[in-house]
């Protein structure tokens, strides 16, 4: 079990990201828990993060065209949900906010190295599963999904028709990592959330899901686990033949948290806890190397939720390796 993890993951903006409901220094929040928990015993399961991901690489996953949009504080604005920013020099954002994601894109392809050769891996970031090849969007400006697939391929780490199960449990549908790998059917995708909530248009996206669960809004905690634990096992069965999965990509968003302010759904701490560990064992038992992204959560709980499952897990699989 490793944990990937920088201080440069958090975005401090001269209070502005307050105008966003993500917590956007939750990565910091949710490692304070775990060194006040591990104390010392935590450096053996760290990963550090040497710089972020740069410019070159990001071409991986996104078009020329749409980096370069990246220059424009009003392109920047409207992905990240924060009119404010369309007033201000696009290199501030670009600085505080842009580079901050593209520590946590390299922290989710380290992840995946990790994952690979230990079996299990969280990265205290990432999961932007809204980012498409050409647009950014949700808080949501790199496909750090897509972008470990496409660097472990080129590295060797996977080949191209190495499957890949991608397990999506944020409450939000993951559009962008939907036309990402459109065209890629060696990615399996299975995508739990709100139907009700965005993107909820954006149908082309719902097409590509493989394991598609739609959710009404306020579902309980007791019906969510219950679709999860049906579904996901059948789900990653069925793609198992004749050989399992390589690697493993769960999505693991906190905001179908009861009280988070977005999400839309009725899950308790102890429901998402349930729900992590689940998906992780059901991996694990299947010999699924399993890389784990955090994605969204918009409750002053999400940091407490995500140390929780992280610490579970490293009592629980701190030997795992595949």
């Amino acid at each position: 079990m490793k944990v990937i993890y920088h201080p440069a993951y958090n975005i401090t903006f001269f209070g502005i990201e307050r105008l966003h409901p993500f917590d956007a220094k939750k990565y910091g929040r949710a490692w304070a828990l775990l060194k006040a928990e591990f104390g010392r015993d935590l450096k053996k399961y760290h990963v550090p993060v040497k710089a972020p991901i740069s410019e070159k690489d990001l071409l991986l996953a996104h078009t020329p065209a749409y980096l370069q949009s990246l220059l424009s504080s009003r392109v920047l604005a409207r992905a990240l949900e924060i009119p404010l920013l369309a007033l201000l020099p696009a290199s501030l954002p670009r600085w505080r906010v842009l580079r901050p994601m593209r520590w946590a894109v390299q922290g989710s392809i380290a992840a995946a190295r990790s994952a690979l050769e230990s079996g299990l891996a969280v990265n205290l970031s990432g999961g932007y599963h809204h980012a498409k090849p050409d647009q950014g969007e949700g808080f949501c400006l790199f496909s750090d999904a897509a972008l470990l697939v496409r660097h472990l391929r080129t590295e060797g780490r996977l080949s191209s028709t190495d499957k890949i199960a991608y397990v999506d449990l944020d409450a939000h549908q993951g559009n962008g990592v939907c036309h990402q790998f459109r065209d890629d059917p060696h990615v399996r995708i299975l995508d739990m959330y709100n139907h009700d909530i965005y993107p909820r248009e954006d149908f082309a996206a719902r097409d590509r899901i493989d394991c598609n669960i739609p959710l009404e809004f306020n579902c309980p905690g007791a019906k969510y686990l219950r679709l999860l634990q049906d579904r996901l096992p059948a789900f990653l069965d069925n793609i198992s033949a004749p050989r399992p999965p390589h690697l493993a990509i769960y999505n693991a968003g906190t905001d179908p948290f009861a009280g988070d302010r977005l999400g839309g759904l009725c899950l308790s701490a102890a429901d998402i806890l349930e729900r992590d560990l689940f998906v992780i064992d059901q991996c694990r038992i299947r010999n699924i190397p399993v890389v784990i992204l955090l994605s969204g959560g918009y409750s002053a709980e999400s940091f407490r939720l995500v140390a929780a499952t992280v610490a579970s897990l490293i009592r629980k699989y701190e030997c795992a390796a595949p």
